[in-house]
């Protein structure tokens, strides 16, 4: 099972910044991994560990902004599908790159 962080928190004031930050190292040495900015996963064993977690989170989390978890079993996390914009790759894929010695 996957637990997934998504949070959305103002970073407009010293404070707001100094508890995003304390929040996101929280979430790292809780072993949860950066899929996207505001986004973090970590893989669990089960349910009871997984509800751990979330109380651990709960009580981390900063007094302002929004913080959402969402439970995903591994089958369903590993259909994730990955979508990036144009590829510029310097790499050549052709027979250009032979190389007669």
């Amino acid at each position: 099972m996957r637990l997934i962080v998504f949070f959305d928190l103002p970073v407009l004031t010293d404070k707001d910044r100094r508890e995003y930050r304390k929040f996101r190292i929280f979430l790292i040495k809780s072993g949860f991994l950066m899929l996207q900015e505001s986004v973090y996963c970590k893989l669990v064993l089960n349910g009871a560990m997984a509800d751990l977690i979330v109380d651990k989170v709960r009580k981390n989390k900063p007094s302002r902004g929004l913080v959402q978890l969402l439970r995903v079993t591994e089958k369903q996390y590993t259909k994730m599908e990955y979508i990036v914009g144009s590829d510029k790759s310097e790499i050549l894929n052709s027979d250009e790159r032979l190389v007669i010695l």
